[in-house]
């Protein structure tokens, strides 16, 4: 579960923080589940800070609904890839097979679902305005358990800049978002479960 939570958090307080508008104010979270639902496709690098105060870095490629993909980069020998329902995991440098998990039982499910609504009945546990983006702690509320997501925004335009995964062991993952590549083609062999069990392709 290690790597899973490395992936998702859901996804660096390290990395440098995006220009923040001179007026701004806690977004509403129906302005959020637009913004999250528009968002079919992006690419961009990532900045993880791990459970263990390691940092890694990487790319990440989102398809909505359902898909997103983390290629680590090198130190890391990791490949984190979720379709069809699914999240696989493969560590090279673990020497043991991938694993897989439901991707419902993971909170990065909440914002890669067809209709992200936010405003649904005890999905979120926290909204609130930081001084500099808009901060949204949000859960499962048919399964607590499998752990929560904290999202960040920042306005003008809506943007996600980082995240922290609180996975169900207590352990928590924040992974910052450099500007990303919205629109064009990712093609679903990036997201394809199957050819993830054989490692990243460098």
């Amino acid at each position: 579960m290690r790597i899973l939570t490395m992936a998702a958090a859901v996804l660096a307080a390290a990395f440098v923080t995006a220009p923040v508008a001179a007026v701004a104010e806690k977004l509403p979270l129906g302005e959020i589940s637009a913004y999250l639902n528009k968002l079919q496709t992006a690419k961009g690098e990532f900045t993880q800070i791990n459970d263990d105060g390691s940092i890694s870095t990487g790319t990440i490629y989102i398809k909505r609904p359902g898909k997103v993909r983390f290629e680590y980069n090198p130190p890391e020998s990791a490949l984190v890839v979720a379709g069809s329902n699914t999240v696989v995991i493969y560590d090279k440098k673990s020497n043991q097979p991938a694993e897989s998990y439901p991707l419902s039982r993971t909170p990065l499910s909440i914002i890669l679902a067809r209709n992200v609504d936010l405003g649904r009945a005890k999905m979120v546990t926290g909204h609130r305005f930081d001084g500099t983006a808009t901060v949204v702690k949000a859960q499962d509320p048919e399964n607590p358990g499998y752990g929560n997501i904290e999202l960040k925004f920042t306005s003008n335009p809506v943007e996600l800049r980082q995240w922290v995964i609180n996975d169900s062991g207590g352990g928590q993952t924040t992974v910052v978002l450099g500007d990303l590549q919205k629109g064009g083609n990712l093609p679903n062999s990036l997201f394809d479960v199957g050819a993830a069990q054989s490692g990243p392709k460098r």
